[in-house]
């Protein structure tokens, strides 16, 4: 039996920008605060030189200069750690891209838990929430490598601001090249009955993993893998709700204002259901191997095992 590939989808942000510049994308320019080698953004720096510009570690800097190459015609993408893209330059973001609507890519690497020994100062499980408050903003946190190339390539076609968030740990790849990524759409991983598990990120093969334990205690979970977070897809979740008729929610970010807080917002609504939201309970993370700290903050295929016995019980 074949290993599974494993990718870390800020490789595949830097890998999606070369792909987009070879495929005729001459608008296409990517800045970065002196990080190019860990936002992988030195992928396309080492074959478009002058589309790359290195703004040096002032991230709202960086944020205002894209802002500034949007209004000429040029597609940017800030590159940064999410901690500093999405919380240092916030206030950038919100008055300098947000308010005017303007169309800048905010690639945001080294997000959640798994940054690992770096600690609390760079795991940034609070980017969801910044994000999402930004009237107009898409918020996206892509699962693997195949879908994370696709959601930077979309990125690029959408018109106006787009956060997409990637991470430093290598992950699975589940999805084959037949995929078709869409903002703002949902997907079935794996058709199920007795409850739903809606996953983002590195939480969807800890899902996926999750589901064939529990197949195995004779409980069928319907797997969704939501990887717009904002918009989102409200139908595909009332309707593997109204199907189960319970919902866990699973994220390598905190439980507060984000995918979990996404979804229980839109059933509440449109279709109370029973919600439980695994992810990171209201405290800082802090240094140690990144598979260790998933595992100790739960969030771990485990774990998801646990609270749906718990749940469906």
């Amino acid at each position: 039996m074949s290993e599974v590939k494993c990718v870390a989808t800020r490789d595949s942000y830097g890998t999606a920008l070369k792909e987009l510049a070879a495929e005729g994308a001459d608008n296409l320019v990517v800045l970065d605060a002196d990080l190019s080698a860990a936002t992988k953004t030195g992928i396309f720096k080492k074959e478009y030189p002058n589309r790359h510009i290195n703004c040096g570690i002032a991230e709202a800097n960086m944020v205002c200069v894209a802002a500034g190459l949007s209004t000429m015609g040029l597609v940017p993408f800030a590159s940064s750690f999410a901690m500093f893209a999405a919380g240092r330059a916030f206030e950038q973001i919100r008055n300098s891209i947000g308010y005017p609507h303007l169309n800048v890519k905010i690639g945001a690497t080294h997000a959640g838990i798994s940054v690992g020994e770096d600690g609390a100062s760079h795991q940034c499980c609070e980017d969801f929430a910044l994000m999402r408050a930004i009237p107009g903003m898409v918020v996206i946190c892509p699962a693997d490598d195949v879908e994370a190339k696709q959601a930077v390539k979309a990125a690029y076609k959408y018109e106006g601001p787009v956060y997409l968030r990637f991470g430093r740990l290598a992950v699975p790849v589940f999805h084959d090249e037949s995929y078709k990524f869409e903002i703002g759409k949902g997907e079935v991983v794996k058709e199920g009955t007795d409850v739903t598990i809606i996953a983002n990120g590195l939480m969807v093969a800890e899902a996926i993993e999750a589901g064939k334990a529990l197949e195995a205690d004779g409980i069928n979970a319907e797997i969704i893998n939501i990887a717009t977070i904002k918009p989102l897809d409200e139908e595909l979740v009332v309707a593997s709700a109204k199907k189960t008729g319970k919902v866990i929610t699973v994220e390598e970010h905190s439980i507060i204002g984000g995918l979990g807080e996404a979804v229980c917002s839109c059933l509440s609504e449109k279709c109370p259901t029973p919600v439980k939201r695994i992810g990171v309970n209201d405290e800082f993370g802090h240094s140690g191997p990144a598979k260790d700290l998933l595992k100790q903050f739960g969030l771990s295929a485990e774990n998801i095992v646990k609270v749906t016995k718990e749940f469906v019980k």
